[in-house]
């Protein structure tokens, strides 16, 4: 089973990783990084140390980060460096991502990265209201 290791700038994480519970219940090998104003790399590193240590040593790991670039995704890359083989790396996290991230968690995680890029990508979207044309038709 993929594991996965949620990291974000502040308490995103947390609040997205309480979220997906609500909608698709608890899961298993999921751990949340938070990265906070008091803090600095070491600290962050430190703390991704700490996550993968609480899942199997041959399980496969995705990094789930909020930010291309940021400190996050910095030190979580530095990580999935020297694990090519069983780690792997997403930014834009959004919850539609996360929840699809579960159902697909029984697959090679290349396949689960390239699914959930896409998945990432559809759950954006936009309400598009029709106008008011005067006439008392039902939408």
């Amino acid at each position: 089973m993929l594991a996965f290791v949620v990291v974000s700038h502040g308490e995103f994480a947390n609040g997205v990783v309480n979220s997906s519970y609500m909608i698709f219940g608890q899961q298993e090998k999921v751990q949340t990084v938070t990265f906070n104003l008091d803090e600095d790399p070491e600290d962050l590193t430190e703390k991704l140390d700490a996550a993968i240590a609480t899942f199997d040593v041959d399980d496969q790991v995705l990094f789930l980060v909020d930010l291309w670039g940021g400190s996050p995704f910095n030190a979580a890359s530095r990580i999935v460096a020297e694990h090519t083989d069983r780690m792997g790396l997403i930014t834009g996290l959004n919850l539609p991502m996360l929840i699809e991230a579960y159902t697909v968690r029984d697959k090679p995680i290349d396949e689960v990265i390239a699914h959930l890029e896409e998945t990432g990508k559809i759950g954006i979207k936009h309400l598009e209201l029709l106008q008011d044309g005067g006439e008392d038709d039902v939408l």
